[in-house]
Order: structure tokens, then sequence, then C-alpha cells
């Protein structure tokens, strides 16, 4: 793989020789991995950056394939930010055309092994919630630290910085614009707490387990179909698991992604009587979404609050 983007990176350098001027840009040139932190850019950019997001929507940020284009786009950026084993061909290309220019986040936030939980009920007689709670593949770090408001805003800090160091005459709009992003993404955190703090239930059953970072955040214990990736199939003893602890815990919803196929969620919620909703881990916004960080954060709290009975 790092061949062909070497490879890739030497025909555009050749492009660029033979041509006979380059297009004025438009603001800083900041490229990003996926759309988290394009919003967090873009909110403390504003109009003084230009922002390259090299996932399309509507597509999986982790299956990311650098076009020429793209590559061409990182070498040029004055900033790029990005998550290290998110989007292994953006981690060579990086390695490759901005060492010296790249922001990698978690550098400055801190991650959670992937699964982690608060399961420690009895299903069957038997201490069975951990292996209900945390599938067999889950391994390494979660890489999903964006659904936490609060390790956000410390990402929005460093943006901020980096982008000042990069273009010194915006740096006082840069430091309002992350004060103004943290006091929302603060009362974002607050809204979260209280309106999660009274539920019948804290268990949510997901396709994914993209939300440890919420749960870790509001008490709340996550149980994952599968994993920390979303391509991999459910084994028929993780199904059996999952609809069990389904049962035990009385879920009246299980959760799919805008992303990912519903149809095992579907099927879980067909064999215990639930409903199923979306809960977006917001990797990225489907094509043609008019919504935000914001307000899909709101909209999952919103199904939150309806599946887990809160007052």
């Amino acid at each position: 793989m790092i061949a062909r983007v070497a490879a890739l990176t030497a025909l555009l350098v050749g492009a660029a020789g033979c041509a006979s001027a380059q297009p004025a840009r438009d603001g800083v040139p900041v490229v990003v991995g996926f759309y988290p932190l394009q919003y967090v850019v873009e909110q403390i950019g504003g109009d003084r950056v230009t922002v390259t997001n090299l996932a399309q929507p509507g597509a999986e940020p982790h299956d990311l394939e650098l076009s020429p284009q793209q590559m061409a786009a990182v070498a040029d950026a004055d900033l790029v930010v990005y998550l290290a084993g998110f989007q292994p061909e953006l981690d060579e290309a990086v390695e490759l055309e901005a060492r010296d220019r790249a922001l990698e986040v978690s550098n400055v936030v801190s991650l959670i092994e992937g699964g982690a939980t608060h399961a420690h009920d009895e299903l069957t007689g038997e201490h069975a919630a951990e292996s209900a709670a945390e599938p067999a593949e889950d391994s390494g770090r979660d890489p999903h630290f964006w659904l936490d408001p609060t390790r956000l805003s410390t990402v929005a800090t460093a943006v901020s910085e980096r982008l000042a160091a990069a273009d010194p005459a915006g740096a006082a709009a840069y430091a309002t614009a992350a004060t103004s992003l943290a006091d929302r993404l603060a009362d974002l955190d607050r809204t979260y707490a209280q309106r999660l703090a009274t539920c019948q239930r804290r268990e949510i059953v997901v396709s994914h387990a993209a939300f440890g970072y919420l749960a870790e955040r509001y008490d709340l214990e996550q149980i994952g179909i599968t994993g920390l990736s979303p391509d991999v199939e459910p084994t028929p003893q993780r199904l059996a698991e999952v609809t069990a602890a389904a049962r035990h815990h009385g879920a009246t919803t299980i959760f799919f992604e805008t992303l990912v196929s519903p149809r095992v969620a579907e099927a879980i919620a067909a064999e215990v009587g639930a409903a199923t909703a979306v809960l977006d881990p917001l990797e990225g916004l489907p094509a043609g979404s008019t919504g935000d960080y914001l307000s899909v954060m709101r909209t999952n709290l919103d199904a939150l609050t309806t599946a887990l009975s809160c007052a």
C-alpha cells in the first residue's frame, strides 16, 4: 500500500512541475480524515479556512482509499487533522507528505480500550454479562472519542492552537471561536447528563460497539452486536448472547446505524419483541444531510431517552 501511495505522490509531483501556475488558495487549507474533525475545524476556522474532508458523505470512513487528488490535498495542506489507526491510508499519506503539518488527535485526547463497559449483571444464573457486553473481536483502542463532547472539546482547543500557528493573523479569532465551541459542547454535555440521570434502564443494545465513550461518560452499559468494526459479521453464539442480554434487561429498542445495514438489529428486535431506532455514531453524515454534530447528538439523546424510559 505504501508503494502505491508513493507512486501516486510521484505522479502528482511530476504533474505539478508541468503546470505553468498554481491556483490561488482561499483560506488556510486544512485536510481532515472524517466528519467530526471537519465539524471542529469549520467551527473554529470559519471563513479563514478551506476544509477538505477525505471521507465521502454516506461512506464508511474506515474504508478510505485515497485518490490522486486527495493525495495532492494532503501534500498541499497547511494542517492535516486525523486519528492514527482509524484510516490506514491516511496514516501513510501523512507519513509521506505531511508529518510536520499534522495534528494526530490521540496525542491530545485520551482513548479507551475497545469493549469498555459497566456490565456486571447476571443473565442466566451465571456471570455472563461480560461476554454479552464485549464481542470477542474487540481489541485495541476505541476511536469514537467524539461521542463524549468533553473529549471533542479538548480536540477543539488543540485545533485552535494549530490554526493559530499556521495563520498567526487569525489567532484571536480562532481562540474566540474555540471558546464558543467549548461552551456549546459543555451545554450539550450537561443536557445529556441531566436527561440520562433518571432512566429506568441503562443498557443500550447497538449494532456495533461504537458507543463506549458515551456509555462511560453517562453511566450507561453498551451491548454491541459486533465489536469496533461494523464490517464484522456476528457469530451465531454472539447473536444468542445479545438476544439473551436484551431479554434480561427488558430492552425495548435495538439500535442500528445510518451507514450500516439494519438487518441484524431488526432480527434481534423481532426475536425479543422490541422496536428498532437509529443511534448515529457520527463517523460521517449521510449524503444530502442538513444536520451537523450538535443536531445529530441531540437526536441521539432523544432516541436514548425514549428507549431507556427516562423521566
